[in-house]
């Protein structure tokens, strides 16, 4: 197991906000376009895919595979990132948390948890389901 690391407060928007205040009750949303159907990640106002600026913030399964990852051992306290692909389809790079670092592999399977920041609201990173 890593060793407990200081996270800093992301950064909140006028694009973001509705993301940071469902995960400050532990919801973990996904912007969809309500024009199109498609889940996008990250959090912006227009659609990546039709330009459409009908966005909503829907519930996500929380659920995903790693589909890169790299643990960062020369750190002061030793972390993965990884690029995660959601159940809802897009792929976010985020933390791999909670696990032994030598038993990660591509495609192995996730789940969404939410840990504290030093003074914003709690960011969503992974952890081997």
């Amino acid at each position: 197991m890593a060793a407990t690391r200081t996270i800093t407060s992301p950064l909140v928007s006028s694009e973001n906000q509705a993301f940071w205040n469902a995960a400050k009750q532990g919801r973990f949303t996904v912007p969809t376009c309500a024009a199109c159907g498609k889940a996008h990640w990250y959090p912006r106002a227009i659609c990546p895919f039709c330009a459409s600026d009908k966005i909503e913030w829907r519930a996500a399964s929380g659920n995903g595979t790693i589909y890169t990852y790299s643990v960062m051992r020369r750190a002061k306290e030793p972390y993965a990132i990884a690029y995660v692909t959601l159940a809802e389809g897009p792929t976010m790079m985020t933390n791999i948390v909670d696990c032994d670092f030598d038993a990660l592999r591509v495609g192995q399977p996730v789940t969404v948890v939410f840990k504290d920041t030093e003074n914003g609201p709690p960011v969503p990173m992974f952890k081997p389901a």
